[in-house]
């Protein structure tokens, strides 16, 4: 039974004092597939550290947070770009629009965001997009961009039943489920209940969102399974058959 982390930040300073027990821990419980989202310039270089420590384990991504998109985004675009070029990545991420601390960004967000969603195209691989207080404005842009070559994670799905039958009806975009649909009042299970598991995929997007019972606390990928348990519990399944069908999903979008 291998489980599959889509969404993972595990070079960060947070994890730094313990790195390889938190590997070490992670592989043990069978989350052997591990995909690690770029935040900004800051972030390369522990992320490919990581990946290079553990080469069978961890895949990069590239991009720029929607949280790092300040006034000198072109520039630090452009020195992504340079990386993306230069090495092979598993998908453009994490990219997207996140109106919950800062509004009055948004006109370069969404810029930032049309940017990398061209880089993906061009590169014919997935995104993987960060998506807070912003689900409508994400949409407009993926409607407007769709076509064969758009695919990706709506990383961190929190929405209702609508707004994710909406992204799914994209084609080629699976919900990432991660820690919040484990939290007792969030209500994430019965929306997602009538969405078929074809359509997800686990994350954890440690070290945030830890899923109970160890809510409060720095999460990690070792926690994969309790997610996966959860729904396992939901859809009235084997947890290994949660875990083949995500981790078969994962396959098909980053293909590796």
């Amino acid at each position: 039974m291998i489980f599959t982390d889509t969404h993972t930040h595990l070079y960060s300073e947070d994890l730094a004092e313990d790195l390889n027990e938190v590997m070490q821990r992670t592989l043990d419980m069978g989350v052997e597939r591990i995909f690690l989202p770029n935040i900004d310039l800051e972030s390369v270089q522990p992320m490919y550290d990581l990946v290079t420590s553990y080469p069978k384990n961890c895949f990069a991504m590239m991009g720029l947070h929607p949280c790092s998109v300040k006034e000198d985004y072109k520039e630090v675009l452009m020195k992504l770009k340079a990386e993306l070029d230069s090495k092979d990545f598993v998908a453009v991420g994490e990219i997207g629009i996140d109106l919950y601390w800062d509004k009055s960004t948004l006109g370069i967000q969404q810029d930032a965001f049309r940017i990398q969603i061209e880089w993906a195209k061009e590169k014919n691989l997935p995104i993987v997009i960060h998506c807070r207080d912003s689900y409508d404005e994400i949409m407009e842009i993926l409607e407007a961009e769709n076509d064969d070559k758009l695919h990706g994670i709506f990383h961190c799905f929190s929405g209702n039943t609508a707004q994710a039958e909406r992204v799914i009806a994209l084609g080629g975009f699976y919900l990432g489920i991660g820690g919040v649909v484990t939290f007792k009042n969030s209500g994430l299970d019965k929306e997602i209940a009538p969405i078929e598991l074809k359509h997800l995929v686990l994350e954890t997007d440690s070290p945030y969102l830890t899923p109970a019972p160890h809510r409060g606390k720095r999460n990690e990928s070792s926690y994969i399974p309790l997610i996966a348990q959860k729904l396992a519990d939901i859809y009235q399944v084997d947890i290994s058959e949660v875990a083949d069908i995500t981790t078969e999903n994962s396959k098909k979008i980053f293909g590796c």
